[in-house]
């Protein structure tokens, strides 16, 4: 069974930083994900602010998070990784790794066609 485990999450003052981690455990080495980091925050739907296909060559990003947020990966660990910088309070939320077994091209940027989710992890920016 796969899952995805994630870490990172934290208070930190705006303007600050913090970088997500999420790694795929389980599941047979050679599959292939389309993964994003998808939040909510308290009384808000879930949002997707940023979406990868597997082997990276495809990016997007919500426009109120572009220039300030990036993904990055480490394909040998299984990891995704979401760097976020100059953090606004309006970036407080509940922040979801997740992912869906695709060919390695694939790009999917609808947070409903995600059928693995990580347990979420907690940002808090304080103003």
């Amino acid at each position: 069974q796969v899952q995805l485990v994630e870490s990172g999450g934290g208070l930190v003052q705006a303007g600050g930083s913090l970088r997500l981690s999420c790694t795929v455990s389980g599941g047979q080495t050679s599959s292939t994900y389309a993964m994003a980091w998808i939040r909510q925050a308290p009384g808000k739907d879930r949002d997707l602010i940023a979406a990868t296909n597997w082997d990276g060559g495809s990016t997007y990003y919500k426009p109120s998070v572009k220039g300030r947020f990036t993904l990055s990966r480490d394909s040998a660990k299984r990891t995704l990784y979401l760097q976020m910088n100059n953090l606004d309070p309006e970036d407080t939320a509940v922040y979801y790794c997740a992912a869906r077994g695709a060919p390695p091209t694939v790009l999917i940027v609808a947070a409903t066609a995600f059928d693995i989710w990580g347990q979420g992890t907690q940002v808090t920016v304080s103003s």
